[in-house]
């Protein structure tokens, strides 16, 4: 029942902000960078962003989450409040990386730190660079999360599978908590959307994933693999855009459109295609965690499938 309130007051919530946004005329203006063409609402993770933290209390109160995962995940109001502020005045870039400097401190300081990275062979258990890596991490998942909020229901599909893949795999009420948080909004965002999620919905679902990977990380070293895998879609083309870019001699602080969906966009595909192709591919990396036992041929399959995706997306429109 506490889930269903949960879903409703999400849906509550964006519907009203949904309202203000246009009454205010606070609305995304259309630039060389956005995927959409109507000046829309944003600010629609406002409503994602209360409904957790109303629905962590819950799970803290009735002693169904541990208190460090308690404490690392509510540490991600911190963003969500700055990028609250972002969305509306435009903070300075070096703003927003020292808030999620702290941010990324404040939650590896709740969960005891970053234990152990696996690689199968040999594990690294030097807390120094665990915790480096950890820390850029957590900063680079925050950052990509935003990259990639661009199309209708993209975002908030891949928060709501994500949370679905961590309950399906490692059980907790917290991933169902975020799956309401983010139905709630998404019924507002999918196909035409109605509102966008702005960065304080962004920013702070790229925590808390972030969050998630190294708290399950720290219980069995391999589930870091695990986590890779289910976030893949995202990681990887964040990833290798920015080292394209790189290559292609870029200035990286420039808006631009050469994300893989964004490309599909370009090259005809509609958002509600683009976002339901994500999903049939998320549910195919479920399968292939949730069937392959063993990590490392998990990893390779994965690896190759993402690859085989990004051919395909290439040959549709070639990055330039």
């Amino acid at each position: 029942m506490v889930y269903i309130i949960l879903f409703l007051i999400s849906f509550s919530l964006t519907y009203i902000i949904k309202n203000y946004m246009i009454k205010k005329s606070l609305v995304a203006s259309v630039n060389e960078r956005s995927s959409h063409t109507i000046p829309t609402p944003h600010g629609g993770g406002i409503a994602i962003a209360i409904t957790w933290f109303i629905g962590l209390f819950y799970l803290y109160f009735a002693g169904q989450i541990e208190q460090n995962l308690f404490y690392a995940l509510l540490f991600g109001a911190v963003i969500s409040i700055v990028s609250f502020f972002d969305d509306i005045y435009e903070l300075s870039p070096k703003l927003r990386l020292i808030v999620q400097a702290l941010v990324a401190i404040g939650g590896l300081y709740f969960l005891g730190g970053f234990e152990t990275l696996t690689f199968g062979i040999f594990n690294i258990q030097n807390h120094i660079f665990t915790n480096i890596f950890a820390f850029f991490m957590i900063i680079w998942f925050i950052n990509l999360y935003n990259f990639l909020d661009g199309i209708n229901g993209y975002a908030g599909s891949e928060a709501v599978f994500l949370a679905v893949a961590g309950f399906i795999l490692f059980g907790g009420n917290h991933f169902l908590v975020l799956a309401m948080a983010v139905l709630g909004f998404l019924y507002w965002n999918w196909n035409k959307a109605k509102i966008f999620m702005g960065d304080v919905g962004s920013t702070l679902l790229g925590y808390n994933i972030a969050i998630f990977t190294i708290y399950y990380t720290n219980q069995e070293p391999t589930n870091f693999w695990v986590w890779i895998i289910l976030f893949s879609v995202y990681w990887f083309d964040a990833t290798l855009t920015l080292i394209r870019r790189k290559l292609n001699k870029e200035k990286l602080s420039l808006a631009h459109k050469k994300h893989a969906y964004q490309r599909l966009t370009q090259a005809g595909w509609s958002h509600y295609k683009v976002t339901n192709y994500s999903i049939g591919l998320n549910i195919l990396l479920l399968g292939i965690v949730y069937f392959l036992p063993n990590i490392l041929v998990a990893i390779i399959v994965s690896l190759l499938v993402i690859i085989i995706v990004m051919k395909f997306i290439d040959n549709k429109k070639k990055f330039e």
